[in-house]
């Protein structure tokens, strides 16, 4: 066996465990557009996209990719790539206009549909109720630093429950906490675009409580798999400290409170010069790590780390004085993030050693290229390079005993990627924003491949 540049085995055929579930996985406000249609209330995004110099382009979502009137279309472009599974997420102010109170019926309406017309072509739905898109009127009352924010989303984890839960199995909470956190109110790259570090922590805490309470909310309901979905990283470099630490304020300060029912102390200790812990009230722990079903890992590359005197802070990781980040000696996709597949293989036997009886399921995982249709076809081999390296990785961490579960490539379609706008496209289907025709990939047609073949 031989091993590529990128530390992927570049050899041979895989087969993938039987009822490994492959799928391909959107979010709301990437995709659908339709952003004031039927009732719809605004977002933080919408409000943070049309603020001057927030995202590239002064792009926003109102548009996207018309996913709200081409629902039909699209699922049958699903079929026709023989998904397994679709995993989208819900748009709270299209349910819930004011982010609590009246419910909009048109909204559940929508993913009422959208949800028979998958089950109908053989795909399974998988809903992610959050992913970032806050509706603005709960963000003018706190957002996720107060903490009514967290008892309102276990409302509405509950009306969706209601409305869906007959023909949806599978429920995630959140869409990478870390992201709302430490981008959102930690460091206002993105939405709602606060700076202030000590916000970041308090938001970590409300979201995460927003999770138990919705776990709890759906399992009263009856839901029969609760999850929740977390971007995460193996932190790679030679200072031990360093590397503990970026891994606290990565990975740890979410995967312990879920599923060990405490925070790391280590990072309780380091953020006492932002905050005094004050948020964290009495069984509230006991909450946030209510046993959920499935762990959703989102990867698309490590963190690389050196010890560097003198070095300001990221601004996404207070308190990272003297520490560097990136160097990493590899091929980039068009984000800048290094390709290490064995990133993944890493990540994923570490869940399953150390955080043991919890399923794993990739609910991210794909890369940004500079594609473009040509003679009607988009020929994009650095991603199925790309793909193929990773799911390799995949199958690796399987042979090493974690407990994997499934696959969602992102994006399914070329979508507005956040604080970039449309400047960046992930998808395994091109989309000309002009017109709305899709077309698909390369990629989307070796990953239909992999699909029906269950491997490499």
């Amino acid at each position: 066996m031989t091993t590529s540049a990128t530390g992927s085995s570049d050899t041979g055929p895989l087969t993938f465990p039987e009822g490994f579930l492959w799928g391909a996985a959107t979010a709301a406000y990437q995709i659908e557009g339709a952003a004031a249609d039927d009732g719809r209330g605004p977002s933080i995004w919408d409000t943070f996209s049309r603020t001057p110099g927030k995202v590239r382009a002064g792009h926003t979502g109102d548009v996207a990719c018309d996913h709200y009137h081409r629902r039909s279309d699209d699922v049958r472009l699903m079929s026709d790539l023989g998904l397994a599974a679709y995993r989208f997420s819900v748009s709270w102010p299209r349910i819930q206009p004011d982010g609590s109170g009246p419910v909009n019926p048109r909204g559940l309406d929508f993913y009422d549909r959208l949800v028979d017309e998958l089950r109908e072509a053989g795909v399974t739905p998988i809903v992610t109720l959050y992913h970032w898109d806050l509706p603005q009127s709960l963000e003018d009352r706190g957002g996720w630093i107060a903490r009514d924010t967290a008892e309102r989303f276990a409302d509405y984890a509950a009306i969706m429950h209601a409305r869906l839960g007959d023909r949806v199995e599978t429920w995630t909470t959140l869409n990478e906490p870390w992201c709302s956190a430490f981008l959102g109110y930690g460091s206002g790259i993105h939405a709602p675009g606060r700076a202030e570090p000590e916000l970041g922590f308090t938001a970590v805490h409300h979201l995460l409580l927003g999770h138990g309470l919705a776990v709890g909310a759906l399992r009263a309901g009856g839901a029969a798999k609760v999850g929740i979905t977390l971007n995460l990283a193996p932190v790679i470099g030679d200072d031990p400290v360093a590397v503990s630490l970026v891994d606290g304020l990565q990975n740890r300060i979410f995967l312990d409170p879920v599923l060990r029912g405490e925070y790391p102390a280590d990072v309780v200790e380091r953020a006492r010069r932002f905050t005094d812990w004050s948020f964290v009230e009495d069984g509230d722990l006991e909450t946030i790590s209510r046993p959920i079903d499935l762990l959703g890992v989102n990867y698309y590359t490590p963190q690389t780390v050196a010890a560097r005197p003198g070095e300001p802070a990221s601004p996404v990781f207070p308190g990272s004085e003297g520490i560097a980040f990136g160097g990493a000696d590899a091929p980039k996709t068009a984000m800048g993030w290094a390709i290490q597949p064995f990133g993944l293989t890493d990540l994923l036997v570490r869940l399953s050693r150390d955080y043991p009886g919890t399923p794993l399921v990739i609910t991210e995982n794909g890369a940004a290229f500079d594609d473009e249709v040509k003679d009607g076809a988009v020929h994009d081999p650095d991603r199925v390079s790309y793909l193929d390296a990773h799911l390799r990785a995949a199958h690796a961490a399987i042979e090493q005993g974690a407990d994997l579960r499934g696959y969602m490539v992102w994006s399914l379609m070329d979508n507005f990627e956040w604080a970039e706008g449309y400047g960046k496209r992930f998808g395994v289907v091109h989309v000309d924003y002009t017109t709305q025709r899709r077309t698909p990939k390369d990629s989307a047609l070796w990953y239909r491949d992999v699909i029906r073949r269950n491997g490499l």
